[in-house]
């Protein structure tokens, strides 16, 4: 049987590609949510129907076929992507579109009497959805958006299938060489669960953070 001390290394570089994907695709995914779950609320009709269609297509489709459609098909209309672009932005547009609801709905769920009270203070709309909603509506969006990031980091393991060498790549390539099919998936399943708790402590602290702030600003405004 292979030891640990044999197994581990390549698994970690593997897992150090997954962390990679999970961040710049979370990123990713952060952007596009914004942007489109404000772009719902537009008045603007170009952007609300821009932003419809995008949350509906990526929700309505398999992320597995939206990766195999950037890698492999795109190509055919010529445009080629490498295999790290094409799994951040799939990864980053789909978790992006579920964000937009999670955007969406606390950005609804902001008490009517804060806009009421903007608008007998003279706010603009932007002063108003910047500096009023966004920030109440923030610490809502954490919770779902703590358990988003946790699921496309699971889904990163959709990328071993365009050849990139992230974790799941790499403990199938140990599997079919060494045949030790408990110990590696064993460590692939602690590493998983490692980088997972990681990023469930930093979400909560996160939350934490943001909620002290929007209090302090709260007080702030009150006295």
């Amino acid at each position: 049987m292979e030891t640990l001390s044999s197994l581990l290394p390549p698994l970690l570089k593997g897992a150090r590609v997954t962390a990679e994907l999970a961040l710049a695709s979370t990123v990713l995914g952060a952007v596009m949510a914004f942007a489109a779950g404000i772009g719902k609320l537009s008045r603007f009709w170009p952007a609300r129907v821009l932003s419809i269609l995008y949350v509906e297509i990526f929700r309505g489709t398999s992320l597995l076929v939206q990766m195999f459609w950037l890698y492999y098909a795109l190509p055919l209309l010529g445009v080629s992507l490498g295999a790290t672009f094409a799994g951040i932005l799939a990864l980053g547009l789909n978790i992006g579109a579920y964000g937009a609801e999670v955007v969406r709905g606390a950005i609804l769920a902001v008490p009517r009497g804060q806009y009421e009270a903007s608008v007998a203070l003279n706010f603009s709309r932007r002063y108003t959805l910047w500096n009023v909603v966004l920030p109440q509506a923030v610490v809502e969006m954490m919770p779902p958006f703590g358990n988003l990031v946790v699921q496309n980091l699971k889904d990163t393991a959709l990328v071993s299938l365009i050849t990139l060498s992230d974790l799941t790549f790499r403990a199938q390539s140990l599997r079919n060489f060494t045949l030790e099919t408990v110990p590696i998936y064993s460590l692939t399943l602690v590493l998983y669960f490692a980088m997972a708790l990681v990023l469930m402590f930093g979400m909560r602290w996160l939350e934490r953070s943001l909620a002290r702030r929007v209090g302090v600003a709260a007080a702030r405004a009150r006295s």
